[in-house]
């Protein structure tokens, strides 16, 4: 099949049908796992309840942002555009919050971390926002890690804002919270993708503006 002319392809180019793309294995689970485990640290962190060091911090670069943020890229070849943005969104978060921790200049206040960290939440609060009115079209479980994460960035970065450790800590609770539901759409993700009927309930769509993708 030849182009035709204006396309900027070349009148002598071939244009090829784009072959049906095969789904990957769904990346979901994994992509909330990661996701789960390392909110999990760090609220258990802001929670008070460990006596250690940032031992959240290796496995935001490792799981919560390269394992979820590949998670993502692989939501992508399975044209799951909510999947996608959301996992590749919060793998970069974890990396970004990461880095951000490890290269805090010398010197640098406690106050002036907390109102960084402030201004990080308020941003991903904002698109965690639209992203919770989405996931109204996947199921009740997503719709449920969005929104726990919702009230917990608000009551975190309300907590920073203000130097409020009561706060935060509040804040560490509702992560811990936010994480066991990851984990549990985590693990129904598993056991439902390993038969041929689903084991642990999700939950239907609370509605649909558009083709369901999940």
């Amino acid at each position: 099949m030849t182009a035709p002319t204006g396309t900027g392809v070349g009148p002598a180019s071939e244009v090829r049908p784009v072959a049906d793309v095969k789904p990957v294995a769904d990346p979901a689970p994994l992509g909330l796992a990661a996701f789960a485990l390392t909110t999990f640290l760090l609220s258990a962190k802001n929670a008070g309840w460990t006596h250690g060091t940032d031992a959240w911090l290796g496995y935001a670069f490792a799981y919560g942002g390269l394992a979820q943020l590949l998670a993502g890229m692989w939501e992508f070849r399975n044209r799951n555009v909510f999947g996608a943005t959301a996992f590749s969104t919060y793998g970069a978060f974890w990396l970004g919050l990461a880095i951000y921790v490890k290269t805090l200049p010398t010197g640098t206040t406690e106050a002036e971390i907390a109102n960084d960290l402030g201004w990080i939440l308020l941003a991903f609060a904002i698109f965690n926002t639209y992203m919770l009115i989405w996931s109204m079209q996947v199921n009740k479980a997503v719709f449920a890690v969005f929104l726990t994460l919702e009230i917990t960035e608000i009551v975190l970065f309300i907590g920073n804002f203000t130097a409020n450790a009561s706060t935060v800590k509040l804040g560490g609770w509702l992560g811990v919270l936010t994480a066991l539901v990851a984990w549990y759409a985590s693990a129904a993700g598993v056991i439902n993708g390993m038969g041929d009927r689903p084991v642990l309930p999700v939950g239907t769509p609370f509605q649909a503006f558009g083709a369901n993708r999940r």
